[in-house]
């Protein structure tokens, strides 16, 4: 048997940072001078005054003619002043040779240098020639259509201060400012390095027991958000010789090592041998206070950050986004951002952990029918740590301190947000998922809509259209009295949608002898008389769930309390041997080229809240599942449109 660790001191989260960061060096790493057009994003590392003036000529403003304004006083259609044309053209790049003396006007262009004794442009439509005489028919003043030198920028002004990100705006002034080099903070180098004999690389075969290697892809892209350069020390096996070795050069090379990924021999084990040889601190933290990220190890050396980041993705990179970020910050010349946050009500109520701080992934979806003020819901997220979607869908998080044990529906919490732009969606459809309901928000999306899902039943979608938290619900949900699906189920606060019709029906590995081969009557015999036929379950509140428990009545066999909330993972488990059968729809079934007996023809709907029906989206939706071109690809996924 494996001797697993245990963490050596699990700690506050407020006391791991304060240890972490008071054994780094925190300052810019220093600067760097780089061509105009390679600064882009760069953190600008001194204060910038301008070398010269902007412009750097009296400039005309419009095509007409350089005056003295004095002149043109008194000027109207019926009655224009007359001026004599000199005999020379300003265009651009031209130094006037001529000076505009009293009751006479040079021709200049847009852009043109303004000649001596000019102190205003009249617009060529206010005007007309007459051989060598202008008339001018509206008076200007001294001044108008003129850009004085450095009215813009003033030589020796400062025009961009140290610590500013470079965006296209800046680059511009930089530009216009005649600099073709620019000092920059230098970019921390940032090695990554995935560490277990289970991990492969995108594009290796995929093998059982083993998976692709997302840590690092994500991280070190959120290196680069973060104004760092990451370096890939790429995927080392659970030897710690090599790891040591690989651990060293990044020392060496990089200004902070990240290490992600499981091994096989417990959590962390063979990262932490290695990094606990490190000295001048070594480790300030082995486990803290968190959900999820409890795993994390901190340590430095030589003022140089190395971090073991859990390896499930999303605790990988809340421990990223809470630790490292700020560090690559510090060391870009960035600074700390202030977070974004907004208000909102719990929509569910969450139970949490006494003595850990919990990060809950939420979704945010507009709840102006609800009660409260802030405008919004706030739904968990949460698959697990394990997952590698629910960072990316998520809008952002809400915090549940060490004392918490509860959360009620309803809460009031401040929702943290994961991005800048978080934009809100013109459709929010909660509830069941289905392949045809891709096809539908596939099309709204092409269509420039901005669309939300997010799959947590039938049961729970119809209660959040009944809050009023959801523009959509989809639901598949069988009333056992009536035999009727969806419409028992509403109240005079819903209205349906037609959906289409779908095949539910038992699935299963087309090798099983115990199950091919069989019709519908038989399987049941079967699946009620063979206690080595394992099940995969579904969760409660699901229309699937009704129909399992259905045909179950009242057994609960091996399996029964694996319960995945959708039908992919209920074909995922079948095909890797862990179940022998489940329920889910025929088009699952065929894609996992599974066997497939049909269970019932259930009807597939959405329900929306009254008050939201005349909305732009979902009117929209309707018209979708009326067009021929798109019932021509739900009948392709063998769905029957209503």
């Amino acid at each position: 048997m494996v001797d697993q660790k245990q963490f050596l001191d699990v700690v506050d989260r407020d006391v791991a940072e304060a240890r972490f960061q008071g054994a780094l060096a925190l300052d810019p790493l220093g600067q760097e001078q780089l061509p105009l057009e390679n600064v882009l994003g760069r953190i600008l590392s001194e204060n910038v005054a301008a070398g010269v003036d902007v412009p750097s000529f009296d400039r005309s403003n419009y095509d007409g003619y350089a005056v003295q304004a004095a002149d043109t006083y008194g000027a109207m259609e019926e009655k224009p002043c007359q001026l004599v044309i000199l005999d020379e053209v300003i265009a651009t790049a031209v130094v006037p040779r001529l000076e505009v003396a009293a009751g006479t006007a040079i021709t200049i262009a847009t852009g043109g240098m303004v000649p001596r004794g000019a102190d205003a442009v009249v617009l060529v439509e206010h005007t007309d020639r007459q051989q060598s005489q202008l008339l001018v028919r509206r008076a200007v003043t001294p001044g108008f259509g003129i850009s004085f030198a450095g009215t813009d920028i003033g030589r020796g002004e400062t025009v961009l201060f140290a610590g500013t990100r470079l965006s296209s705006r800046e680059t511009g002034v930089l530009a216009a400012l005649g600099m073709d080099q620019v000092p920059v903070f230098r970019e921390p180098t940032v090695g990554i390095l995935s560490t277990g004999d289970e991990i492969i690389a995108p594009g290796d075969a995929m093998q059982p027991g083993m998976v692709f290697d997302s840590n690092a892809r994500i991280l070190a892209d959120a290196v680069r958000e973060l104004g760092g350069q990451p370096v890939s020390l790429g995927i080392v096996p659970d030897d710690i010789a090599v790891v040591r070795e690989t651990l060293q050069k990044a020392i060496a090379r990089c200004d902070l090592v990240v290490l992600s990924g499981g091994t096989s021999k417990g959590a962390g084990d063979i990262c932490y041998e290695v990094v606990q040889e490190l000295e001048d601190p070594g480790i300030v933290a082995h486990g803290v206070a968190l959900k999820p990220g409890k795993p994390i190890c901190l340590a430095a050396t030589a003022g140089k950050a190395v971090v073991i980041l859990p390896g499930f993705p999303t605790s990988a990179i809340f421990t990223f986004h809470e630790f490292v970020a700020p560090v690559i910050r510090a060391l870009a010349g960035r600074g700390a951002v202030a977070a974004a946050t907004v208000p909102a009500r719990l929509a569910v109520k969450v139970n949490s952990e006494i003595g850990r701080r919990e990060y809950l992934l939420v979704g945010l979806v507009q709840d102006a029918d609800g009660p409260g003020e802030t405008g919004q819901a706030a739904f968990p997220m949460g698959k697990g740590s394990g997952s590698v979607t629910t960072f990316s869908r998520a809008d952002g998080f809400i915090t549940i301190g060490e004392q918490h044990e509860i959360v009620e529906a309803g809460e009031q919490v401040e929702v943290q947000l994961l991005g800048q732009d978080i934009r809100a969606a013109d459709l929010v459809v909660i509830g069941s998922h289905c392949i045809g309901l891709d096809v539908l928000l596939g099309e709204m999306n092409s269509q420039g809509m901005n669309t939300k899902l997010m799959s947590v039943g039938s049961q729970a979608g119809l209660e959040a259209a009944r809050r009023g938290q959801c523009d959509l619900a989809g639901i598949h949900l069988l009333d056992e009295a009536t035999g009727e699906y969806n419409i028992p189920f509403l109240d005079d606060s819903l209205l349906l949608i037609p959906g289409y019709l779908r095949q539910q029906g038992i699935l299963f590995r087309t090798d099983d002898a115990r199950l091919a081969g069989n019709d519908l009557a038989q399987v049941r015999e079967r699946i009620a008389t063979d206690d080595e036929l394992r099940m995969v379950n579904r969760n409660r509140g699901s229309g699937t769930r009704i129909l399992i428990d259905q045909l179950l009545a009242g057994r609960q066999p091996d399996g029964h309390a694996v319960q995945p909330r959708s039908h992919n993972a209920v074909a995922a488990a079948i095909v890797r041997g862990s179940a022998d059968w489940g329920v889910g729809i025929e088009q699952v079934a065929t894609a996992s080229m599974l066997g497939f007996i049909p269970l019932a023809e259930e009807h597939y709907d959405f329900v929306c809240p009254a008050a939201r029906r005349s909305r732009e989206a979902v009117e929209l939706i309707c018209q979708l599942l009326q067009d021929a071109g798109v019932r021509s690809q739900l009948a392709a996924l063998g769905l029957t449109a209503k």
